[in-house]
């Protein structure tokens, strides 16, 4: 019998909604992109939710920090496009732009059916549960439509960083 721990490692296919996102691109290294960038999308959402607070309506909290990144499997990671985003209300129309030289986009992601699993450790030791995961979707009879994502789950500075890998999919075609 497999532990509850193994259970939440193990990867799945499951439905996800569509999700209004507050976005941010850029081009580069990781480590270089999210330095620059996180500063403005976070003062963003922040200031997003704290000015809803004072309205007296509905807040949120902010989650999990999403990345897609529509080239990785192409080009060398100092060339990386990055697509990074915080969740944030259906209804928001329009986002505050705190930082001067940093647009601030709103966007509504589109999921559906998605593959995903947990991958526990450092981003840079993430491909063996890439690998997982591909080998997964492709054994369960479906293929990859979506850019590759990750969710953060946890902080860069965690013990053990956590993050969830994500692919848009859908069913083959059969040749029947």
């Amino acid at each position: 019998m497999s532990s509850p721990k193994s259970f939440k490692l193990k990867p799945k296919i499951l439905e996800m909604p569509p999700q209004k996102m507050a976005v941010v691109y850029g081009k580069g290294a990781p480590d270089k992109v999210f330095s620059e960038l996180m500063p403005a999308l976070y003062s963003s959402v922040y200031t997003l939710k704290f000015a809803l607070k004072k309205q007296g309506l509905p807040t949120f909290k902010v989650s999990g920090l999403r990345a897609r990144y529509p080239d990785a499997h192409l080009v060398v990671k100092e060339e990386w496009a990055h697509i990074i985003g915080l969740p944030i209300p259906f209804d928001t129309v329009s986002l505050p732009q705190k930082t001067s030289g940093v647009e601030i986009n709103l966007e509504t992601w589109l999921y559906g059916t998605v593959a995903q699993i947990l991958h526990l450790g450092s981003y840079d030791q993430g491909e063996p549960t890439i690998e997982r995961l591909h080998k997964f979707i492709g054994d369960s009879g479906y293929k990859i439509t979506g850019d590759h994502e990750e969710e953060y789950l946890t902080t860069p500075s965690a013990k053990i960083t956590k993050t969830m890998i994500r692919y848009r999919v859908e069913k083959k075609e059969s040749n029947a």
